[in-house]
């Protein structure tokens, strides 16, 4: 099998957002490994985190964050894997000062964003870029769009 996803949340109170992408992976049969590392609470650990991950056989981090959501950004500035950022939906603003915070990256520091808690398409995006390199994944995903109803071949 190729490459492992990371899923990183920020706090535990996220694990419903990341069930959802690890359904996904599993459906896809994609190894990931899912981690609670904060920020703001864990520097020194998501830090060691992230400078390890490409050595760990991790081909792409998930990063799951709300509020300030600076959880993607840190992860993105620490790695050069690809960070796929998905906005939690908590808060006064219902997520979208984490939107904001996530897609408002510095020029050269990328972060891709999905819609307020939809890890669902974080791990299908995942899963695209990883297929890129995998043709039985690629096939699986054309069989996975399949599913939508258009299946002019």
């Amino acid at each position: 099998m190729g490459k492992k996803v990371a899923i990183v949340m920020g706090s535990q109170s996220d694990s419903s957002i990341a069930e959802k992408a690890e359904e996904i992976l599993k459906g896809f049969n994609i190894p990931y490994e899912t981690f609670v590392i904060s920020a703001h609470r864990n520097p020194n650990r998501i830090h060691k985190f992230c400078k390890s991950a490409a050595e760990k056989d991790f081909g792409i981090i998930i990063g799951i964050a709300g509020l300030a959501a600076h959880l993607p950004g840190v992860i993105a500035s620490l790695t050069v894997l690809p960070v796929i950022g998905v906005p939690g939906s908590g808060g006064p603003l219902n997520g979208v000062d984490a939107l904001h915070s996530i897609v408002q990256m510095p020029a050269g520091i990328p972060v891709a964003c999905v819609g307020i808690g939809n890890s669902k398409n974080a791990a299908l995006l995942a899963v695209q870029i990883l297929a890129t390199g995998e043709p039985a994944l690629f096939d699986a995903l054309k069989e996975y769009r399949k599913s939508f109803g258009d299946d002019e071949s």
